[in-house]
């Protein structure tokens, strides 16, 4: 049994029914909807989850949804499911970051594994922003030469260098470099990089 949300958006009642069973017996929490609009007046959010949504319906269609919601800042994995659609929709849908295209009619098994793998994306990106917002507070308690040795350290600065820049003993460079990731709760130099640049880190730069 799966773990995880669908919010199916699906204006065709006989087939919103039948994916409904479908990915409930497959243990998903899902939600029906019979068009966009109604979907985006809901402000409950939950994860992890997956959208799937018709290409076509009546109103707003499943590519202006998708739009939507990314610039709502919702970025939540989208399945498109549609019978009918036009080459320029397919591309722009996959340029929104769709996981996935399936054409009427397309098999449970498709889709059960395009639901997989959108939660299992939902779920990792889950995990990257807790890590991020942790990283983000464990930066407001290093002291300004923890910062300074945190910059040096982002510019690719062993530990002598660090030394020599800051003029400090070998054994005070070490004990630096450990105390801010002892803080900032890293395990590898790769991994204080990554979340650095991703958080843009204003570091206090060294004269």
């Amino acid at each position: 049994m799966q773990s995880g949300h669908v919010d199916l958006i699906e204006d065709d009642d006989s087939l919103r029914n039948s994916i409904h069973d479908l990915l409930s017996f497959a243990g998903y929490q899902v939600r029906v909807w019979a068009n966009a609009e109604a979907f985006l007046a809901d402000r409950h959010q939950v994860a992890p989850a997956v959208v799937i949504t018709d290409m076509r319906m009546p109103g707003m269609s499943g590519v202006e949804l998708h739009t939507e919601l990314l610039a709502r800042g919702r970025r939540m994995p989208v399945i498109y499911i549609s019978g009918e659609s036009s080459v320029q929709q397919s591309i722009t849908a996959m340029k929104l970051g769709a996981i996935e295209f399936l054409i009427k009619p397309f098999s449970r098994e498709d889709l059960l594994k395009a639901v997989a793998t959108g939660i299992e994306k939902d779920r990792n990106q889950m995990r990257h922003l807790i890590e991020q917002a942790r990283f983000e507070e464990s930066l407001a308690h290093l002291s300004p030469r923890e910062r300074e040795v945190l910059h040096l350290l982002i510019v690719g600065y062993s530990n002598a260098e660090i030394m020599d820049k800051l003029n400090i003993s070998l054994t005070t460079a070490k004990q630096y470099k450990s105390m801010v990731m002892r803080k900032l709760q890293v395990r590898s130099l790769s991994q204080l990089i990554k979340l650095s640049t991703q958080q843009h880190v204003q570091a206090t730069q060294p004269s």
